[in-house]
């Protein structure tokens, strides 16, 4: 391969500039390639094809057109020992300025703009907050790191790093680090497909396995003696707002934002209209006579319709009231260790919280023949899978069905509680 450098004098620029032009000859073909370079033609000394030294610079001007043909000739030996066709376009390539390396993206920065995309969104606080919880995880993990967290190197391998420090490290429940892969896996599809940035990872291969929790459920029997305790006056209110949540089945976020606006009329009685601050969903609950009785109890004493402090202090507040009315039984309860599973016995007051009296209402719902499927309705679940839960755990409710297939005896004798709910026709 041999070259030529030419100026091509036709096409002057507005300063009178010419550019210099590069002419490859090899296997017959003669390829001509702007250099970019540009002088004026008596700055240009066609003999030797090199700029004149009345050129500013030309020393460097000179050794670059020096570069260009140690480029393409190196180019040219390259591609006939591959054994490839030496094209105009190839060696054309070689002279194009190489690409900087894209500057790897890290995780932490796209995640904050991931969080603010969600709050922008209108997500919910409580969602929210979850979502700033697993960032947390994941700046605590990255400061084990020889480096940074990038996404195109979140690979299986760093995966099962974070994994196993979130398991082995801190020790964290099984469903505790599924929440927290849920809530990473959306992260890097919102970074896939929303911001077209390159994940290392398959999205598939994130997944941990939910592990289903036996719920503390009260039965008939633990009811009566909630309702017939001697209290405290300072525990009465905690009391009463418990119930009412077993009676409705209304979480606590939704039991204290309650008010008159809430009450509406049915067919001589009262229903609860409401919008779920869970899920933001309306929902309508019929008021038993107990449910109404309570509403009763405090009505024009306050702006909400019953008394409710922080969710933390109801809950100690409710260990206090368990004991008094001799929730003294043990329950069997299920952790995780290092991954293994660990059983230890513990006193039932001390599971007591504003979230049995949820549990209670479905279970006790269940065993007086509410079917799954209105009970959905009642607890405002998006999902019939989310209700069935109950539907496995109510033990009672497996038992006399058994009971009456097989030994045919009446299912009457079950426990439950003629308070916690009734079947109404659907408003």
């Amino acid at each position: 391969m041999t070259f030529r450098f030419e100026l091509r004098t036709d096409r002057p620029d507005a300063a009178g500039r010419c550019t210099v032009y590069l002419r490859a000859y090899y296997e017959g073909q003669r390829p001509r390639f702007a250099t970019r370079e540009k002088c004026l033609p008596s700055e240009w000394n066609p003999e030797k094809e090199r700029f004149r030294r009345s050129l500013s610079g030309y020393q460097d001007a000179n050794d670059y057109l020096d570069s260009i043909t140690e480029r393409l000739q190196s180019t040219y030996r390259k591609l006939l020992t591959d054994g490839k066709s030496v094209t105009p376009e190839l060696l054309k390539a070689s002279l194009l300025p190489a690409e900087p390396a894209p500057e790897p993206v890290t995780m932490l920065p796209i995640y904050t703009e991931y969080t603010d995309a969600l709050e922008a969104r209108g997500y919910r606080a409580q969602t929210l907050v979850v979502v700033r919880t697993v960032k947390k995880h994941l700046e605590a993990f990255e400061k084990t790191r020889p480096k940074l967290l990038t996404l195109d190197e979140y690979t299986v391998a760093v995966h099962d790093l974070l994994l196993a420090y979130l398991r082995l490290k801190l020790k964290l429940a099984p469903n505790t680090v599924a929440k927290i892969m849920r809530r990473l896996k959306a992260f890097l599809r919102y970074a896939r497909d929303e911001r077209g940035l390159k994940v290392g990872i398959e999205l598939k291969a994130i997944r941990a396995e939910w592990v289903d929790v036996d719920k503390l459920c009260l039965t008939a029997a633990d009811l009566a003696k909630l309702e017939n305790a001697m209290l405290p006056s300072s525990l009465v209110a905690t009391r009463d707002a418990f119930l009412f949540c077993c009676y409705t089945g209304l979480r606590y976020s939704d039991m204290r934002a309650l008010t008159t606006a809430n009450v509406h009329e049915w067919r001589g009685k009262r229903v609860l209209r409401l919008t779920q601050t869970k899920t933001r969903t309306a929902l309508s609950v019929y008021l038993t006579a107990p449910a109404a009785a309570l509403l009763d109890k405090y009505a024009g004493t306050r702006v909400k319709l019953l008394p409710a402090t922080a969710n933390q202090v109801m809950n100690r507040n409710l260990k206090r009231i368990a004991q008094f009315a001799g929730f003294t039984g043990q329950v069997e309860t299920v952790e995780f260790e290092n991954s293994e599973l660990v059983k230890s016995l513990v006193a039932k007051w001390k599971l007591v919280t504003m979230h049995t009296a949820r549990h209670t209402f479905a279970t006790q719902s269940l065993l007086r023949g509410m079917p799954v499927a209105v009970l959905q309705k009642v607890l405002g679940h998006a999902k019939i899978q989310t209700t069935m839960i109950y539907a496995k755990i109510v033990e009672d409710f497996q038992h006399q069905v058994m009971q009456q297939i097989w030994e045919g005896q009446s299912s009457n004798e079950v426990e439950v509680s003629s308070t916690v709910c009734v079947v109404e026709p659907a408003a």
